[in-house]
């Protein structure tokens, strides 16, 4: 993958523009970077190619889709093992309310964003699904107040 810090000024332009708007034509793009059409074309399938651009998507409001509870989970593991790690891993990729997995420095192995419908629906992931997994010991939940702040954009320096 590319060191970031080898990306010149216009592939930083094209890199922010994107992540406010991936629906950009191209011609589009190439304007607002100050840039023609082909030139910005193969800038953005080289950053394709390069991993750093990954996927396009549109960004979905949970609340719009009854998800609307967001819950920071601390996840404590029973064992270590790589067998252990694989499987709960596999475990938090096959479900589909886990938005965000980190494995953790400190006194949690992981942290979880998992979105639900209400409390008694997290509850339900909470009880009979995250702490039923075998190299699960414990857990600690926070809920989600509010959203101060979300991004999906990096910074581009």
């Amino acid at each position: 993958m590319t060191d970031l810090l080898t990306l010149d000024p216009l592939d930083r332009r094209i890199l922010t523009e994107l992540q406010r708007d991936a629906t950009l034509s191209n011609a589009d793009l190439a304007e607002r970077v100050g840039s023609t059409g082909p030139s910005c074309w193969r800038r953005v399938r080289a950053l394709q190619d390069q991993g750093i651009l990954r996927r396009a998507v549109w960004l979905a409001d949970p609340r719009g889709l009854g998800q609307g509870v967001t819950v920071l989970c601390h996840v404590r593991m029973k064992e270590f093992s790589g067998e252990a790690i694989a499987a709960f891993e596999d475990f938090v990729r096959g479900h589909a309310q886990v938005m965000e997995c980190y494995s953790m420095s400190g006194e949690w192995d992981y942290l979880l964003r998992v979105v639900a419908s209400d409390v008694a629906d997290y509850e339900h992931f909470l009880m009979r699904t995250l702490l039923k997994h075998p190299s699960v010991a414990g857990a600690s939940s926070q809920f989600a107040l509010s959203t101060t702040k979300y991004e999906t954009a990096l910074p581009v320096r």
